[in-house]
């Protein structure tokens, strides 16, 4: 859509709406602040008629551009070092301390909140020069455009705040003295994570298993230590406290809203396949995806871990022993993803670093 000849009233007033309706549709259909400005490039070529755009933003303590996406038609490009986002020209700096740059070339407009955000630019090389009115649209999308920034900006800022948390629960567990039951390899969600994107999980639900690995067992926490430490067969009375763990998890972190979708992994990563796992004996699809990936990885790590009870066995082993209980307490489907991913180099190399 172009704003050349849109020199009557009307015909303005529809660009406007349509400008307004295009950026509406594309903040709503984002969830990151990344994809959206590379998304809005791409809108702002296609609006405007551009040959090129640009969305800078800025380091809100800092003041300094820490993030670039670029569009020229052709290629979409997403810049954060450092290096290259430390010399700007003038323009760039005039649009970035809040002043609008329009010129028969080039367009910025600042991207202004409370504070100045960052800016948005447009460019033509051979084609007419840019008028009033692209100016006027431009304004208008930084406008829509801005809002939608903050928005995303201060959810990922909560996002991270919640993270910290999670990790200093985990943390916080491992010293309370449970480590040996509840502390997790490194590369232990590397592995969940290559199952999941293989299964064709989406990235919310790769986010709640990345959660649920830190926090499944939580429960832990009420579970007397002699209980967790013991290195021979545990009492039918020891085992009941053991089983009651993942239902303590959840309930644990049942009051936080963000983490509702991991309670059902949290709660049912003990299910075997076949129905005669803990704590509700589900079965097949009836046990969550996540969950699923999760008892895999869980006794593939136990199996190949030095305990003072047991040697660990080789990973090779560890697999055959997967295999082995496929379709019993494990899902065919991932058992095969597993084995499949193991017959690539940097997936077999986080199989045979377990306790690095």
């Amino acid at each position: 859509m172009s704003t050349k000849n849109s020199s009557t009233p009307i015909k303005k007033y529809r660009l406007i709406l349509s400008a307004v309706h295009m950026v509406y549709r594309l903040i709503n259909s984002t969830y990151n602040v990344q994809e959206l400005i590379l998304r809005l490039t791409r809108l702002l070529c296609q609006f405007i008629k551009a040959d090129s755009s640009v969305v800078y933003l800025l380091d809100p303590a800092k003041q300094k551009v820490f993030l670039k996406a670029s569009f020229d038609n052709k290629i979409n490009i997403l810049i954060k070092k450092k290096k290259e986002l430390s010399k700007v020209t003038p323009e760039i700096d005039r649009a970035l301390k809040g002043y609008t740059v329009f010129q028969n070339d080039i367009i910025g407009i600042p991207l202004v909140a409370d504070e100045i955000v960052g800016a948005i630019f447009v460019m033509r090389k051979e084609a007419d020069p840019f008028t009033e009115f692209d100016k006027e649209i431009l304004s208008v999308v930084a406008e829509q455009s801005v809002t939608a920034i903050k928005n995303l900006q201060l959810y990922e800022e909560q996002q991270k705040v919640i993270l910290g948390s999670i990790e200093f629960i985990g943390k916080l567990l491992e010293q309370h003295g449970h480590a040996s039951a509840i502390k997790h390899t490194p590369v232990y969600f590397k592995i969940v994570k290559s199952l999941a994107e293989k299964l064709n999980m989406v990235q919310d639900e790769i986010d709640s298993l990345f959660y649920a690995s830190i926090l499944r067992d939580a429960g832990a926490i009420d579970v007397p230590y002699n209980i967790l430490a013991k290195t021979s067969h545990l009492t039918p009375e020891e085992f009941k406290v053991i089983r009651q763990q993942p239902t303590r998890s959840a309930e644990l972190i049942r009051p936080v809203e963000f983490l509702k979708p991991v309670l059902p992994i949290i709660l049912y990563h003990h299910e075997n396949y076949d129905g005669t796992g803990y704590p509700s004996g589900l079965k097949k699809e009836q046990i969550p995806l996540g969950a699923r990936i999760m008892s895999v990885v869980n006794a593939f790590e136990a199996m190949t871990r030095e305990r003072p009870y047991k040697n660990r066995l080789s990973v090779t082993d560890a697999i055959l022993e997967l295999k082995k209980n496929s379709g019993t307490q494990f899902d065919p489907k991932v058992v095969h993803a597993f084995v499949e991913l193991s017959k690539l180099k940097n997936f077999r190399k986080c199989l045979s670093s377990p306790d690095e």
